[in-house]
């Protein structure tokens, strides 16, 4: 009885075949951030606070598929002109128990800052995201575990494995059952309370690929918010690896500042 039960939790049916959850969380995973062999795409983050005070700002982000999982980011960020300049690149591992390598070039400081592991969680760039939300969450770092579907959507519940390393006790995520986008993600803090949410508010197809161009966060604890409206997205540009290199952190190539 145990090992039927398992296997209602683990198990899902995608047009007649049956899916395991890791599956399911591998292709939203593919679906969210590995469409084409490269992209970019111009940003504009508005970033509202409790009170409805607003900021922007608007950068322009590249990403290049490195082989077997791994990826390059590389973010240039143009306005307004407190982080004019400032670039935060991303080398994503996939290798379970290898962190990611992430950098932020601080021009006014002319300072290239190693952001630590420990530190994907924090605010990026003064927003209601955080680094990790760039590159996206290595799928050994969590459990996954199917929880519910409707007509349309799987519900995959996720733990962490290591949850001393984040500020969420486990977090819900709903996946799109035609595209295997991820379209809402609910995250619950140490003592079981909604405090955090991410919603794909816009989804349009782009050569063929459906891409999220308006993306949302909340903080449901301290009441602000920040909204990503994505523009001009291209996929297999032909983006040269040489681009995501440090020696580019304080030179910016053409392709992030066109």
């Amino acid at each position: 009885m145990k090992n039927w039960i398992f296997a209602i939790t683990t198990l899902a049916v995608c047009n007649g075949f049956a899916l395991t959850v890791d599956e399911i969380v591998e292709k939203a995973n593919q679906a969210a951030y590995y469409a084409g062999s490269d992209g970019q795409a111009d940003v504009k983050m508005v970033i509202t606070d409790a009170t409805g005070g607003e900021r922007t700002r608007e950068f322009r982000i590249l990403r290049l598929n490195t082989g077997a999982g791994s990826q390059k980011f590389y973010v240039y960020f143009k306005e307004p002109a407190d982080v004019r300049q400032q670039v935060f690149m991303v080398w994503k591992e996939v290798e379970q128990g290898k962190d990611d390598s992430r950098w932020l070039f601080l021009p006014a400081l002319n300072l290239v800052k190693p952001i630590a592991p420990g530190d994907k969680r924090t605010s990026f760039v003064g927003s209601d995201f955080v680094y990790e939300d760039v590159s996206g969450r290595a799928l050994w770092e969590d459990t996954h575990e199917l929880s519910g579907e409707t007509e349309t959507q799987y519900l995959i519940k996720n733990k962490p494995n290591n949850p001393d390393a984040v500020d969420f006790s486990e977090y819900t995520v709903a996946i799109d059952k035609t595209t295997f986008l991820p379209v809402k993600a609910e995250y619950l803090d140490k003592n079981g309370k909604l405090f955090r949410r991410v919603e794909a508010v816009k989804i349009e197809t782009i050569q063929g690929h459906p891409t999220v161009t308006e993306s949302r966060v909340e903080d449901l604890a301290r009441g602000g918010r920040t909204i990503n409206f994505f523009s001009a997205v291209i996929y297999d540009t032909g983006l040269k690896e040489s681009i995501f290199t440090e020696r580019f952190l304080r030179r910016p190539p053409r392709e992030a500042t066109k």
